[in-house]
C-alpha cells in the first residue's frame, strides 16, 4: 500500500497543470496600441516614447558627413533558414549563414525581416519594402543592415521565401539553403547612424547601416506579402541632433 501511495501522489504532481507563462504585451502598426501609444502599453517599451535615439529616421543626403567610414565586410554563405510568421512580419532566421564587421568588430547575422513600405526614407522618399538584418555581437551589441527593395523584375532569391510565407502567426516553413549575399545589393554606399530597434522595446544603441542602392523585387512579391501585412511600417522618429555618415566609393 505504501509503494501505490507514492506512486499516486507522484502521478498526481506530473499531472497538475504548469504555470502559465505571461502573455507577450500586445501592440500593432495601427489603432489603440499602434506605434503612438508603444510607451504605454507595457512599461517595458518605455523607451518607446522617451528615447531620443530612435529608429526609423529620414535621411537628408545634404547633411550627411561623407569620410571616416570604412566599407562593410561581409562574410555571408549559404545555409539552413527557417521562415516565421511571427505575427507582425516574416522573419527569416538564418542559424549559420556568416557575419559582417562594423568597423573592426565582428557580428553574427542572425535574421532578416521585412517592412512594408520601408520604416527608413531617403530625401523624405519612402521605397516599397525593406529588409533588415540583425546582427548580434557577444550578448548586447546589435547592428543592422537595411537593404531597400524598388519594383521591378522578380527577385529570384527570395523566391522560395515569398513563396512559403506561412499565412498564420507562429508557423514556421524550412529552407535547405539560402544564400543572404545574393541580398545585397552592388554598390557598397551606405549611411550609418546610432539608432534603436523599430519595434517594441524600441532598445537604443543599435548600430545601424542603411544601403543607398535600392534592389528589386516584383508586384507579385510585394502583393504577397501585403496579403499577410498590408503596412508594418514605424513612422520616421525625430533625428534629435543625432550624426549621419554616408560611406561612398
Amino acid at each position: 500500500m505504501k509503494h501505490k501511495f507514492v506512486s499516486l501522489f507522484v502521478l498526481a504532481l506530473f499531472a497538475a497543470p504548469a504555470l502559465a507563462a505571461a502573455p507577450e504585451p500586445h501592440w500593432e502598426y495601427e489603432g489603440e496600441v499602434g506605434p503612438a501609444n508603444w510607451a504605454g502599453v507595457d512599461p517595458t517599451f518605455k523607451t518607446c516614447g522617451v528615447g531620443k535615439r530612435q529608429s526609423p529616421i529620414n535621411i537628408e543626403t545634404r547633411d550627411v558627413e561623407t569620410g571616416g567610414l570604412k566599407p562593410i565586410m561581409f562574410t555571408y554563405f549559404p545555409g539552413p533558414a527557417e521562415i516565421l510568421n511571427n505575427g507582425h512580419t516574416i522573419q527569416v532566421n538564418l542559424p549559420n549563414s556568416g557575419t559582417a564587421r562594423f568597423d573592426g568588430l565582428e557580428y553574427k547575422l542572425v535574421q532578416f525581416h521585412f517592412h512594408t513600405p520601408s520604416e527608413e526614407k531617403i530625401d523624405s522618399m519612402a521605397q516599397h519594402m525593406v529588409a533588415h538584418f540583425v546582427h548580434r555581437a557577444g550578448d548586447s551589441k546589435l547592428a543592422v543592415v537595411g537593404v531597400l527593395f524598388k519594383l521591378g523584375k522578380e527577385n529570384a532569391m527570395l523566391k522560395p521565401v515569398f513563396d512559403n510565407m506561412p499565412k498564420k502567426a507562429g508557423l514556421t516553413f524550412e529552407i535547405k539553403e539560402f544564400n543572404p549575399a545574393q541580398l545585397l545589393p552592388a554598390d557598397p554606399t551606405y549611411f550609418s547612424f546610432i539608432g534603436s530597434l523599430t519595434t517594441p522595446p524600441c532598445t537604443e544603441d543599435v548600430r545601424w547601416h542603411v544601403m543607398r542602392q535600392p534592389i528589386e523585387i516584383s508586384y507579385a512579391q510585394l502583393a504577397a506579402f501585403k496579403k499577410l501585412y498590408k503596412m508594418n511600417a514605424r513612422p520616421v522618429q525625430p533625428l534629435n541632433s543625432r550624426r549621419v555618415q554616408m560611406l561612398q566609393q
